[in-house]
């Protein structure tokens, strides 16, 4: 029989809650302007098809999995995984797992908050009208003026500082109010701002005259350019790329995820509402090419990856177009608030399990970890300005080791190591009992199939591209 566990740290009001919770998790800064570079570097629509394809076999089963472990244990992921491992007679070493999961969203959200203060600064900026300059500006002036304010920015640590503070504080506040006072109540308004700014930036979008251009840029289907993106040499990189983006994007193998699972109703539906998480996720990445590429093809600008993309090209289509500064501030808004409610799911595992010690309330709890994960911030804001040329291991800087271990390498094998504790590891009967299948009905088959052999392959081959091995 199922075991009847309560959550000491209460539940979601309802499944929406959930899904509102967890898509706000999956969705971040990565989906806005790195899910469509990718697209148009490789071949457009045979990337989304290849990606949807990696999200059903790779991205859906090790997410059901991951909600599964948090329904089934109640409880922060290191308390989950210790208790499970009980359960099921595996060793005590599975609740390493859940402290890898913690561990990495903490130093994920401590170099996440800097960037994110990036995308507060450049609210007031653009609102402002500083880029409006660029008009009056010689073409070859343009780039450096631009360049000089993202410059001028990452170079002072004190403003970088203030952002990533502010960044942190807001997260702080929605975090004390708990699971449904705090947590929900939050992701209930920016959820639905979010994608309320998304069709709105749509809707402009569609009224610049390179719209198409950039629905052709994000949808054409150009296999050739997928598996050949570099001239007539075949590379698989596009199909590491796609797989993952898949994994990567859906925030797996941090904790947030399985933390967030054990606030689920009781009677939810685990298959039901990750579906629903995961199309919303995509339809988000989707969204914002469409918003991203007309608007850049419009104003005569190339479509670069990354940092340049958002905090260099994109200001200069702002400083070009018509309300431009209104534009611009709504864009730099959304991407704030899909920050946020990325970082709260980010420190929530480890708050949860600090309260499970019996040695914190929830708001001595949130305030520790708030002030710990922004005291290790100061690593990422020095990376930029007074410790760039300090790079003690492989040539890299503070931040750039604290995101090649967790985005590398904690967050693949704690994905692998959920699919294999689920598929292997866990009774039949628990499966069938979370999941509301029978052991022999399809979908139980086909996700086993999938959670023991697909998805440890996929992702067993990202985690190899990752460290170079293929390289």
């Amino acid at each position: 029989m199922n075991i009847d566990k309560v959550c000491i740290h209460g539940e979601w009001s309802s499944r929406l809650g959930f899904i509102l919770a967890a898509t706000g998790s999956a969705v971040g800064l990565g989906n806005i302007w790195k899910f469509p570079y990718m697209a148009g570097e490789y071949g457009g629509g045979a990337f989304v098809i290849i990606y949807l394809v990696c999200v059903a076999l790779m991205g859906l089963p090790v997410m059901m999995a991951e909600v599964l472990l948090g329904k089934r244990g109640r409880c922060s992921p290191i308390n989950t995984m210790r208790t499970l491992a009980e359960e099921v007679g595996a060793s005590k070493l599975w609740q390493f797992l859940g402290w890898a999961g913690v561990i990495a969203g903490f130093l994920i959200l401590s170099y996440y908050s800097v960037i994110a203060g990036w995308t507060l600064a450049y609210i007031p900026e653009v609102a402002s009208g500083t880029f409006s300059a660029v008009t009056t500006m010689p073409e070859t002036e343009v780039m450096g003026f631009v360049g000089s304010i993202f410059n001028n920015l990452t170079g002072n640590p004190l403003a970088l500082i203030f952002w990533h503070t502010v960044f942190i504080v807001v997260t702080l506040i929605m975090l004390l109010g708990g699971v449904q006072g705090g947590l929900e109540r939050a992701v209930r308004f920016m959820m639905p701002a979010l994608f309320l700014l998304l069709l709105v930036l749509v809707g402009y979008a569609m009224s610049t005259p390179k719209f198409m251009e950039g629905v052709h840029f994000m949808f054409n289907v150009d296999f050739h350019k997928f598996f050949y993106p570099k001239g007539d040499q075949f590379s698989g990189d596009g199909l590491l790329a796609a797989m993952g983006q898949a994994f990567f994007s859906l925030s797996l193998g941090m904790g947030a995820i399985m933390v967030y699972g054990a606030y689920l109703p009781k009677h939810a539906s685990i298959i039901q509402t990750t579906a629903v998480v995961v199309v919303a996720d995509t339809l988000v990445a989707i969204l914002a090419g469409l918003i991203i590429f007309p608007i850049v093809f419009s104003n005569g600008l190339e479509a670069n990856a990354g940092v340049g993309l958002v905090f260099k090209t994109l200001p200069i289509a702002f400083g070009q177009m018509p309300f431009g500064s209104l534009v611009g501030a709504l864009f730099f808004l959304l991407l704030a608030l899909a920050a946020w409610s990325s970082a709260i799911s980010l420190l929530e595992p480890a708050i949860a399990w600090l309260v499970e010690t019996g040695k914190f309330t929830r708001f001595s709890a949130t305030i520790s970890s708030a002030v710990a994960v922004w005291l290790v911030g100061f690593a990422t804001v020095f990376s930029f300005n007074l410790l760039a040329d300090f790079k003690p291991l492989f040539d890299k800087t503070l931040f750039e080791q604290i995101d090649y271990l967790t985005s590398n390498i904690m967050l693949p094998l704690g994905g692998l190591l959920i699919a294999v504790f689920v598929a292997w590891m866990m009774k039949r009967q628990i499966i069938t009992e979370e999941l509301e299948l029978s052991t022999d009905s399809f979908g139980f088959q086909l996700l086993q199939f999938l959670l023991r052999y697909v998805t440890p392959l996929g992702v067993t081959l990202v985690f190899l591209n990752a460290i170079g091995v293929f390289s």
